[in-house]
Formats: C-alpha cells, sequence, structure tokens
C-alpha cells in the first residue's frame, strides 16, 4: 500500500460522511414533505454508518497514524471522541424530530447543516495541523450559526444568531491571530514541528506568550469560559431549544480535543504560560456560572451557565498538566455531553404543540404526571450536581484528584465548595418535581423512539456511576502518549 492509498484510507469516515450529506442533500430537495422522516433516517443511518467505519477500521493501542504530510492524526484519542460525538448526536436527532415537526421546522436543513457540523468536529479532532484546526472550527461555527437561526419568523433566534455570528468570529480572529504569531515565529503550522521549535528555543518568550494569549483567549471563547461567556446564555436561551440541544452537547468534546491538540499537544512546553491562564477561567468559570445559575428561572439559561460552570472543570483537569489530569477532562467532557444531550433532551420530550416547558416551573409536579421521566430528569440533575453514585459525582472526583496530585489543594477546594453552591439549583428541579402540584394535566406520551432513548440516556448516569472503570480506562489509554 503505497502513501496515497494510506492517506485515503485514513479519512474513510470522513469521506463517509461528506458523501452521505450530498446524498441526503440531493435526496431531500426531491422528497415531498409527507416523506420527509427519510431525511431523519439517513442522517442516522449516517451516524451509524461512520461509527461502524469507525470503530472497525481503527481500533485502540495501534499508536498515532499521521497521513496528509502530517496535517491529520489517527490515534487513540480521535477514535474515542468521534466514537463518543457519534453516538451522542444520534441521540440529538432522535429528541429532536417530534420538536420539529411540532415547530413545522421538520426540514432537511436542520440535518444537513446539523451534519457538516458533526464532519467539522471530526476534522478537528483528528487536526494535526493549525490549518485544519481552522478549517474543522469554521465548518463546525458556520453551521451552528445556521442552526441558531433556522427559524426564520423567530425574532429572538435571529437576534441569537447574530449575537453568536459575531461574537464568534471575534473569536475565530482572536485564534487565528495567535496562530499567526506562532506561525510567523517557527515557520511552521504543524503542530509536531511547532512543539519542538517551542521547546528549543527560549529566547523569544515575549512573542510567544503574545501568540499563547490570543490562542487561549480564542479557545475560552469557543469553550465559553468566563470571562468570555456571555454569548452562551443569550445563545441558548434563544436558540430553538433543538438547535440548544445540539449546540450544548457534543460540540464540547470537540472543543476539549482542540484544546488538546493546541495547548499540550504543540505547547507543551509553554505549560507555565498557559497554566496560569487556565486557572484564572477554571476559576472564574466554576464562580460565575454556578452563582449566576441560581438567580434564573428559565431552565435553558439555568443549564447555559451551568455548562460554564461544568467548562471550569473540564479546564481544571487540563491544568494540572499530567496524564491522569488529561484523562480526567476527558471524562469529564463525555461525562457533560450525555448530561447535557440528556438535560435538554427532557425539554423536548415534555414539549407538545403550543407548549414548551422553558421554565424551571414548569416542572412542578413531574411526578405526578410521569413518575419514570421524573425519575430520568432526577438522575440528570443528580448527575450535574455531582450527587453519588451518579457518574458526575465520579467526573467531579477525577478532576478534583487530578488538581490535589499537583498540589493546587487550594483549587480543589473551591471547586468543591462552588459544586455545593451549584447543587443548589439542580436540587430546586428535583424539589419542584416531587414537593409541588402541578397545574397541568396533561399526560406526557413522548414519541416512542425519543422515550426510549431518553431513558437509556438518564439510566446511562446511574450505570456509568456504578461502574466508570471501563469508559475511564478508555479515557486514560487515549492520552497516555
Amino acid at each position: 500500500m503505497n502513501q496515497f492509498q494510506s492517506d485515503i484510507l485514513m479519512v474513510v469516515p470522513e469521506l463517509f460522511m461528506l458523501g452521505m450529506i450530498c446524498l441526503i442533500l440531493v435526496v431531500d430537495l426531491f422528497l415531498e414533505e409527507s416523506r420527509r422522516d427519510l431525511t431523519y433516517w439517513l442522517s442516522v443511518l449516517t451516524l451509524v454508518g461512520a461509527f461502524v467505519l469507525t470503530a472497525t477500521m481503527f481500533s485502540f493501542g495501534e499508536g498515532n497514524r499521521l497521513g496528509f504530510g502530517g496535517q491529520f492524526v489517527m490515534d487513540d484519542m480521535a477514535v474515542l471522541l468521534k466514537s463518543s460525538i457519534y453516538l451522542i448526536m444520534i441521540a440529538v436527532f432522535v429528541y429532536s424530530r417530534p420538536y420539529l415537526k411540532d415547530r413545522e421546522l421538520f426540514r432537511g436543513e436542520y440535518y444537513v447543516l446539523g451534519l457538516f457540523g458533526v464532519l467539522g468536529m471530526m476534522i478537528m479532532v483528528s487536526a494535526h495541523n493549525f490549518l485544519t484546526i481552522y478549517l474543522g472550527l469554521e465548518l463546525l461555527a458556520l453551521s451552528q450559526y445556521a442552526l441558531v437561526a433556522i427559524s426564520r419568523d423567530s425574532g429572538v433566534a435571529s437576534e441569537a444568531a447574530v449575537k453568536y455570528f459575531v461574537l464568534g468570529a471575534i473569536a475565530s480572529g482572536m485564534l487565528l491571530y495567535g496562530m499567526s504569531i506562532l506561525y510567523g515565529l517557527s515557520g511552521s503550522l504543524d503542530l509536531a514541528e511547532i512543539s519542538n521549535y517551542l521547546a528549543t528555543n527560549t529566547g523569544k518568550n515575549l512573542y510567544m506568550a503574545f501568540g499563547l494569549s490570543f490562542v487561549v483567549v480564542g479557545v475560552g471563547f469557543k469553550l465559553g469560559a468566563v470571562p468570555f461567556h456571555m454569548w452562551v446564555p443569550d445563545v441558548y436561551h434563544g436558540a430553538p431549544t433543538s438547535v440548544t440541544l445540539y449546540i450544548g452537547s457534543a460540540p464540547k468534546i470537540a472543543a476539549f480535543a482542540m484544546v488538546i491538540r493546541l495547548l499540550v499537544e504543540s505547547m507543551g512546553s509553554l505549560f507555565a504560560d498557559w497554566h496560569q491562564m487556565l486557572v484564572v477561567l477554571a476559576a472564574l468559570s466554576m464562580a460565575i456560572g454556578n452563582v449566576i445559575a441560581i438567580a434564573q428561572s428559565n431552565i435553558k439559561r439555568m443549564l447555559a451557565y451551568s455548562t460554564i460552570a461544568h467548562v471550569g472543570f473540564i479546564l481544571m483537569g487540563i491544568l494540572a498538566g499530567t496524564p491522569e489530569g488529561y484523562s480526567a477532562a476527558m471524562f469529564y467532557a463525555i461525562v457533560y455531553a450525555i448530561m447535557a444531550a440528556g438535560g435538554f433532551g427532557m425539554i423536548l420530550v415534555l414539549s407538545r404543540q403550543g407548549f414548551e416547558p422553558e421554565n424551571i416551573e414548569d416542572f412542578k409536579g413531574l411526578n405526578d404526571r410521569s413518575p419514570w421521566f421524573a425519575f430520568i430528569m432526577l438522575l440528570l440533575m443528580f448527575s450535574m450536581a455531582g450527587v453519588p453514585p451518579t457518574v458526575g459525582f465520579y467526573a467531579k472526583f477525577s478532576v478534583i484528584q487530578a488538581a490535589v496530585r499537583v498540589d493546587l489543594v487550594w483549587l480543589a477546594v473551591y471547586a468543591v465548595v462552588f459544586s455545593v453552591v451549584g447543587a443548589f439549583y439542580y436540587l430546586r428541579v428535583v424539589k419542584l418535581m416531587y414537593f409541588d402540584k402541578s397545574d397541568d394535566d396533561t399526560v406526557i406520551a413522548p414519541v416512542t423512539d425519543a422515550g426510549v432513548v431518553m431513558s437509556a440516556n438518564g439510566l446511562l448516569m446511574l450505570i456509568l456511576g456504578l461502574f466508570p472503570g471501563g469508559l475511564m480506562a478508555l479515557c486514560a489509554n487515549a492520552t497516555n502518549w
């Protein structure tokens, strides 16, 4: 097998994804409205196919496989994160279908843009070059901007889309400027070559720190970390909930991969510099995210500020700067994406034509109307709060443990304190479901596939909490550089 064939084989899942997107785009063009379900099923089939291709063509322990002149990498981290993205996106599409139908948004654009975003995530996860990272990031970002504005008659959605586009463009500019400075210094866009340059040239620390600062600012914007978080609650609130579900779940995994590729793989020798910046971002995110979430009455805004707080925990694992810290952060990012999919998915499952449980008060008396979905929501809230034996507890415990092992005891104590603060608003939802009476007696009857996936999503919080070893071992193996 020559190099060209080897390179093409490495991107078979991406080529499959792109080919299916083109096919769905053409098929959807000729479909009657009553047969639009075919677009949905083809989209789900595409994700299943990509998962099978990734799982069968690449297995753990093969080591790094570089292709296209070092621009693309397939390693254990890429296999694990891509597989997680596919599975979470299947759940996103399943939850979204009845919601989109009820609001006359069930169009092929949602699925085509959603899949283009998945392709962007796949490229970000496997990128080994500044330009490849940027290509994947923009493909994902442009898909998200368009998705937020998919409800063209909604002024709130249009406002959110414009705000997201403007702030996202600024963030991309910051990131690109930082990359250009590092390219000017090193003369290369390859992550490995930049890493070698930074490790052997310490005489231009000021310029390197300047480039690094812009990269961290761009990454902070994309992650939604404080003080670059202001777009998060407005976009989460303004976008249709099916789009909020999309933005708030799988892209966090891709963003985590981007941070690892940029900061750890290419700028590991500048650890002392970016470590200090991440400490500030993590501490501010945990404090402001948890405190402001308490004051929210809209559950989408509450979960948005919750996202900011969880980003602080993910950053805490990364800034530990050890393999244990990286694997704990990866574990946290995957678990958080599953929790967010369940949290926003529950809003969709409980929605019906003309009604959407956007306010926290809308969850009053849920146990009387549907004990099963109240229990599933309880598991999701407990997991986000970090209550044992759910997986959220283990995720928080592992990043705190990683911080303690590098003598960041004060940050670990700080994280525990704000976890307790954050538990208030999660447990408030549980209290409303179980101890308050509902004014609405409407029977909850979700579509069968959405109900089944939601049940599996909630129970996964308990199963992964009782048996976290398998996923944790995969994360440890994926970060064993």
